[in-house]
């Protein structure tokens, strides 16, 4: 996507292999930082630390850091505890466990000299894949956009509800979620995006700067007004992007995702979940009770750094900080992945990914 006219990759790696360079996104919107990462421990508190976030983003900068930790012990153990740090960084986000077992499967037969340059090849083509499939989410989303357009509310403009950030930032190009908005803009519908701030990480503010480098309109809403949105007729439909989707098509997203997902069903707004086939955790059949849910620092939410991390709440006050909540299926009108969209079912997910039937829980 574009960054003052330019187009760029979320990630770019040193033609060398000797570093990756990403956008530290805590700077966002404010300014555009760009980080340098090349060692392990540098990878790790990237990822711990959200200078890098987004389910697609987390698993290729974790692949990366298997190569920087294979440049210093390419032994089996060095590859164990380089996965096993990394895996301890985001606990919800099932793309980075994907990535580590696609880079553990390709270490596997390959002898220690050879692992460096097998791993770099491996983790460059994540990236190139998570591009390809991002762009196919958008084409079938794009279809699903063009047809709501002839049936919208507005006679101005189709109006789309996000939560979070699920756009080109949180994957390699295109995004999940955002990816069909940016075609549908492209193509010439016009499209107007209710951005949900995302309290208390504020990635709203992502999506926005996202959207405004690309020139599609959208307005910044507090998180508690998409319901009111709703009510008064101003949503045509919500998409979003997931961390994590069950093989039976409950979906977990940022905190606050469930909500809009209740709001939607009792207003009779279509709730569309977009997502990579990564996203999607076969092993695990109940997301209210398997996945497990992180919690971040309270200072998060207990201080307001615009003030100078000024406290918020009385001193002793209790502050509990999850960082994402799980949206049952049956809310789910419908899931959009790179193959074409279908229920969020099992017997949907299978229609689409029959070879999985097997290791579907």
């Amino acid at each position: 996507m574009r960054i003052h006219g330019v187009h760029r990759r979320s990630i770019r790696p040193d033609p060398n292999r000797g570093w990756i360079e990403v956008i530290d996104q805590r700077a966002l919107p404010h300014a555009l930082v760009l980080a340098k990462l090349g060692t392990l421990p540098e990878v790790a508190v990237a990822i711990r630390s959200m200078w890098v976030r987004g389910a697609p983003l987390i698993g290729a900068v974790a692949a990366y850091g298997v190569c920087f930790a294979l440049a210093e012990d390419p032994s089996d153990a060095g590859i164990e505890r380089a996965c096993r740090e990394l895996l301890s960084t985001r606990p919800t986000a099932v793309n980075l466990r994907w990535a580590l077992e696609e880079m553990c499967a390709t270490l596997r037969d390959t002898p220690p000299a050879g692992r460096f340059d097998a791993a770099w090849a491996r983790a460059q083509a994540i990236c190139d894949e998570d591009v390809s499939i991002n762009a196919a989410i958008g084409g079938h989303g794009l279809n699903l956009l063009r047809d709501l357009a002839g049936r919208r509310r507005s006679p101005h403009c189709l109006n789309v509800l996000t939560h979070c950030n699920a756009g080109w930032l949180a994957t390699l190009d295109w995004g999940t979620a955002l990816a069909p908005v940016y075609m549908a803009h492209d193509s010439g519908i016009p499209v107007h995006v209710w951005v949900s701030e995302t309290r208390p990480r504020v990635q709203g503010g992502l999506t926005a700067w996202e959207l405004g480098q690309h020139g599609v309109p959208h307005t910044v809403v507090v998180d508690n007004a998409a319901g009111h949105l709703m009510q008064h007729d101003l949503v045509d439909v919500c998409i979003v992007g997931a961390d994590r989707v069950t093989s039976r098509g409950d979906a977990c997203n940022k905190i606050g995702t469930y909500l809009k997902a209740v709001a939607a069903n009792d207003t009779g707004v279509p709730f569309y979940v977009a997502l990579p086939y990564p996203t999607i955790d076969w092993t695990l059949d109940d997301g209210l009770r398997s996945i497990p849910i992180e919690q971040r620092d309270a200072a998060e939410v207990g201080r307001l750094s615009s003030a100078g991390a000024r406290p918020l709440y009385p001193e002793g006050t209790a502050v509990a900080n999850y960082g994402f909540d799980v949206t049952p299926a049956r809310l789910i009108t419908g899931l959009i992945t790179e193959r074409g969209i279908t229920g969020a079912t099992r017997e949907g997910l299978l229609s689409l990914y029959p070879e999985k039937a097997d290791t579907s829980s």
